[in-house]
């Protein structure tokens, strides 16, 4: 039996992929701050190492950046820095320090190291470090670096906003949206890098069941979107007009510009390395994705 440990398996993401997992035969074990069944602290990954029998490691652990109830203070930025950089480099040692080593490593980080604009990235493009965002992918990436890449298989997903109904983007706009006061950011126009919550979860399965997969793989859907396109598709997943658009400055204003980035200023990103490995979406579009989060319970 495949036995995976999950850093972060109690959160967004998380919570869909030891299910997923689970549903297909796997044994799961989770890294968390909480106690549990068939649970480890990071402290004790630390102190005692991977689970005897682990094939697998996951990273997903990280402060969500877009939390509307926190301010973006330094103390909240250097949480968000080292909730992803410190769990994914100790995944890393935990795997180094194996007796029996892992056969895959798989670390998601994000979108934002690609620059903004009119051309389209690919895994091969180049990364820019030009932003809080951008150097915080960057060394997130770097954290997950093995000493020797003999020890075992890595992956590294780049995800996209990740559109799930019980967490994340949809979470934040199900209810504005459902009493009709959805609409876009500013004109719209700006890239909106996505992928649906079940599609980013059976990546990383792919990831974890297929020898030849390895690198960088860009963790979005195959349809290029903009915020427009997403709350056309959405409004009208719930029936909804979406005729209030979000000002760019208001949104700066609730949550400081350095992570409203996040929502305004995204870049064309394709997943030509996923599509080439055979990988097939059971969310491709806007449509189908927005349809299936779409409702309020």
């Amino acid at each position: 039996m495949s036995h995976v440990v999950i850093g972060g398996g109690t959160g967004f993401i998380g919570r869909r992929l030891v299910k997923t997992l689970l549903a297909d035969g796997y044994e799961v074990t989770t890294i968390s701050r909480m106690p549990g069944v068939k649970r480890i602290s990071w402290h004790e990954l630390e102190k005692e190492g991977l689970p005897s029998g682990t094939t697998a490691v996951v990273n997903l652990a990280g402060q969500n950046v877009l939390d509307p109830t926190r301010r973006w203070t330094p103390g909240f930025k250097q949480n968000v820095w080292n909730s992803r950089i410190n769990t994914t480099a100790a995944c890393a040692r935990a795997i180094e320090r194996a007796t029996v080593k892992p056969s895959v490593f798989v670390n998601i980080s994000g979108v934002s190291h690609y620059l903004p604009g009119s051309e389209k990235h690919t895994e091969e493009s180049k990364v820019s470090d030009y932003d809080f965002m951008s150097r915080l992918c960057i060394e997130w990436e770097r954290a997950a670096n093995l000493s020797d890449n003999s020890i075992c298989r890595s992956v590294r997903i780049r995800s996209g906003v990740v559109l799930g109904r019980d967490g994340g983007m949809i979470q934040s706009l199900i209810l504005p949206f459902w009493f009709g006061f959805g609409g876009p950011v500013g004109d719209g126009r700006h890239d909106l890098p996505w992928i649906h919550q079940q599609d980013l979860c059976n990546l990383i399965k792919f990831a974890i069941e297929k020898p030849e997969v390895s690198g960088v793989l860009n963790g979005v859907a195959p349809e290029l979107a903009t915020n427009g396109d997403f709350t056309k598709a959405f409004a009208s997943a719930l029936v909804r007009p979406a005729l209030l658009p979000m000002p760019i400055f208001a949104l700066n204003l609730i949550f400081a510009e350095e992570r409203a980035v996040l929502l305004t200023n995204g870049a064309k990103v394709v997943p030509k390395r996923v599509v080439d490995y055979g990988f097939r979406y059971q969310y491709p579009d806007l449509k189908s994705a927005c349809k299936e989060v779409g409702h309020l319970f």
